[in-house]
Formats: C-alpha cells, sequence, structure tokens
C-alpha cells in the first residue's frame, strides 16, 4: 500500500510540474529562488535574519520607488488589503471605492467590514474613469478614503493611479492604492503620485513564493491611524508594525523561509533594473496584444488602458472557455487563467510577469495559434509569432536574441 501511495504521488507532481504557468500570479520561480527556500531556519530575532530584513526593506523601497517604510506581512496580498483599509476606517468613515472589476470592489467589501460608509464609482468591467469622474465623485461622496486597484487582473486593465492621487490630495482623502500586480513590473511612483497606502504581493511581477504581503505607508497615513478610536484589528494593525519597524523587525513572527525567497527575487530584480523589468514587462504585452489581433482575437480593454502584466482576450464565439484554456493544459501542459464572476467563460488571460521571458511566450503564443485552428478558427500559421516577434526584436534586441526566443 505504502509503495502505491508512493507511486501516485510521484506521478502527481510529475503532472504538476509539467504544468507551465502563465498566470497573473502566482507566477514561476527562478531556481536561484527556490534554492533559497532549501536553506535551513535561522531564528527571526537574530542579527543574522535581520540583515536579510534590511536588505528585502531596502529591495523594496526601491521596486515601490518611495522613502516610506514599507511593512512586510507575512500574509496574501489580501491580508495586506485588508492591512491597509483596517488601519485608516473606523465605523462610519466615508470612503469611495473606485470599482472596474473584482479586486477594486474587493476593496469597497473590506472596508464595509469594518464600518466604513461606502461609495462606488461604478466603472464598466474592461472600461476605465476619466480623472472627472474620480473628482466628481469625491466632491459628491465627501470621502476620507479613496481606494482603487491600479492593475486589474480580472479585466486586463491599467487604472490612472496618477490621477486618483492628485484628486485625492485635492480633497484631503487618504490614498489606498492595490498595486498587486503592477508594483516590480510597470511604473509605480508611490511618492510622486501621492499614495498613502500601496499595497503589493510576493508572488506576481516581484516573482517570490506566495504568501508575503507588503504595504508602504505615507507619513500622513501613519498620522490618520493614529487619530482613530475604534481600532477592531490586531494582527494587520499596521501601527504595531511601524513599531517594531523602528527596531529593525517583525510584530510577529514571520515565514522566514518565504523571506529568503524574496530575498533571492528582489535581488534578481536589482540584477536585471528595474527600469530594464518594466521595459521587458512592456515589451511582453505589447507583443501578446499584436500577436492576439493577427490571430483574428479581440481585447477585452482598450489598447488605452490595457494592462502591461496580463492580456485579457475575449473567447471567439462559438468556443467555450474549455475549446481554449481545456486544450492548452490538457494537450500542451500550459495553464492561462480564465475569467472571473461576470466575465466567467467569455475570456481568457495570459499572465506575462515576472520572469517570463520572450522565449516562453513565444512558445504559448504558438500553443494558442495551434489551438485555435483545431478548435475551427481560421488563423493563418505563425500569423501570431510573428508579429509577436516583430515586437520583441524591436523592443528587446540582444536581450530577445540572449533569452532563446530570436
Amino acid at each position: 500500500m505504502a509503495e502505491t501511495f508512493i507511486t501516485a504521488c510521484a506521478n502527481g507532481w510529475r503532472e504538476v510540474v509539467a504544468t507551465k504557468l502563465m498566470i497573473p500570479g502566482p507566477v514561476e520561480l527562478d531556481d536561484e529562488v527556490l534554492l533559497a527556500l532549501a536553506k535551513p531556519l535561522m531564528g527571526h530575532r537574530t542579527p543574522e535574519f535581520e540583515e536579510i530584513l534590511e536588505e528585502c526593506w531596502r529591495l523594496l523601497r526601491m521596486v515601490y520607488r518611495t522613502r516610506n517604510e514599507v511593512a512586510l506581512i507575512t500574509g496574501s496580498g489580501t491580508a495586506a488589503m485588508e492591512a491597509a483599509v483596517a488601519s485608516v476606517v473606523e465605523q462610519g468613515t466615508r470612503v469611495l471605492c473606485i470599482g472596474g472589476g473584482k479586486f477594486g470592489e474587493r476593496l469597497g467589501e473590506i472596508a464595509k467590514c469594518f464600518g466604513a460608509e461606502v461609495s462606488m464609482l461604478e466603472v464598466e468591467w474592461g472600461g476605465s474613469f476619466t480623472p472627472e469622474e474620480v473628482d466628481a465623485a469625491l466632491s459628491e461622496s465627501g470621502a476620507e478614503v479613496v481606494t482603487l486597484t491600479h492593475n486589474e487582473t480580472s479585466t486586463g486593465v491599467l487604472h490612472n493611479a496618477e490621477a486618483v492621487g492628485r484628486a485625492a490630495r485635492a480633497h484631503d482623502a487618504i490614498f489606498i492604492a492595490d498595486a498587486i500586480t503592477s508594483v516590480g513590473g510597470d511604473v509605480v511612483e508611490t511618492d510622486g503620485w501621492g499614495i498613502d497606502l500601496c499595497i503589493t504581493g510576493s508572488q506576481k511581477c516581484l516573482a517570490a513564493p506566495p504568501g508575503l504581503g507588503f504595504v508602504a505607508v505615507s507619513e500622513r497615513a501613519w498620522e490618520r491611524m493614529q487619530e482613530l478610536r475604534d481600532r477592531r484589528v490586531f494582527y494587520l494593525d499596521l501601527l504595531r508594525y511601524r513599531k517594531a519597524l523602528q527596531k529593525r523587525t517583525t510584530p510577529f513572527t514571520p515565514s522566514v523561509t518565504l523571506i529568503y525567497g524574496l530575498h533571492a527575487a528582489l535581488k534578481r530584480i536589482e540584477r536585471e533594473t528595474l527600469e530594464a523589468r518594466i521595459r521587458r514587462h512592456r515589451a511582453l504585452a505589447e507583443a501578446t496584444r499584436r500577436a492576439a489581433e493577427a490571430m483574428g482575437l479581440s481585447l477585452l480593454p482598450s489598447r488605452e488602458h490595457a494592462s502591461n502584466t496580463v492580456t485579457a482576450i475575449r473567447i471567439p464565439e462559438g468556443l467555450s472557455d474549455g475549446d481554449i484554456r481545456g486544450r492548452l493544459k490538457r494537450e500542451y501542459g500550459v495553464l492561462v487563467a480564465g475569467g472571473q464572476e461576470r466575465l466567467k467563460g467569455r475570456i481568457f488571460r495570459i499572465g506575462h510577469m515576472g520572469e517570463v521571458s520572450a522565449r516562453e511566450l513565444l512558445s504559448l503564443l504558438a500553443c494558442i495559434e495551434q489551438v485555435l485552428r483545431c478548435s475551427g478558427v481560421e488563423v493563418k500559421p505563425g500569423s501570431g509569432t510573428d508579429a509577436a516577434r516583430e515586437v520583441l526584436e524591436a523592443e528587446l534586441g540582444e536581450a530577445l536574441r540572449a533569452s532563446g526566443g530570436g
């Protein structure tokens, strides 16, 4: 029986390992990061571990483009979202939540849990908003806090966080930005855009293991926290993290192994440089968009608002989610994401964030071409990959050839 169990486990692991992740997180990890996870544990209150933490904080400030402190939370990105909201919201706080997708709306749901009076700026899924609409909504609601998901992976939309930051300052509102799928992969100017609480997670553009959340906190936000009378949070109370940060440690036991992995992942970003990493993400995104168009597919968002870390593509009429995603996984061992909630069965989403290379993207696009042809869609062989390669050659040049994609 034991032998049968071991064989079954081995077969199961082979199936999992054979699946290539091309989803908007968790992303695949570089071998350097995987090896870091295997290091022996060390005490989390030792000088040796505090050196690693200090280096992580330095590198996080670099990717956030901030001079402010960054709280490091053992928990998912949603834990960081809740920490940000709970630390500046109490019973009766007026909050303006900018919708437009599953995660933008989630911030409003979290705020309601802490007694906030939430007003929604409704945004069509796949669309975005104008600065004037944000300004008008802030004026009408009298909101003390405004929330936004910068890069909405459920729709493949990149929203204008800079405009929201300007409006928040003009109305003296605290600005909470979920940048979980943009920090480390696209331009995020935490300080320059006036973001008071900027949230990200480990398993997206940073290409670190899942399970860590981060919040960069402005001085305005710290002051707001001190003023709250009705505190309903303990583990996710950011003031506890600030007190620990002043001692250069964490308030509770952190995940030592995940922080090893985070450290290795952040060092990789530093070596690549943030600017080069953003350029790579943008090139991969444009290549994906051009390929989709060449194959006769349509994007969910307009190009003006399209994300640079995930691309949302409409499923052709007459085909199902299983015809696209099912066949990609079953026949080619590649996992792409489906639509969520109201978009379920209507779109599929390609994640090109983290360590994704030109070669990996071109391979996926070739598989999509074949899946479409086998499903009865007329696609000229090589149309998608040729369109993508043209972009990648122009934008990445030598870097593309070095990756094996040229």
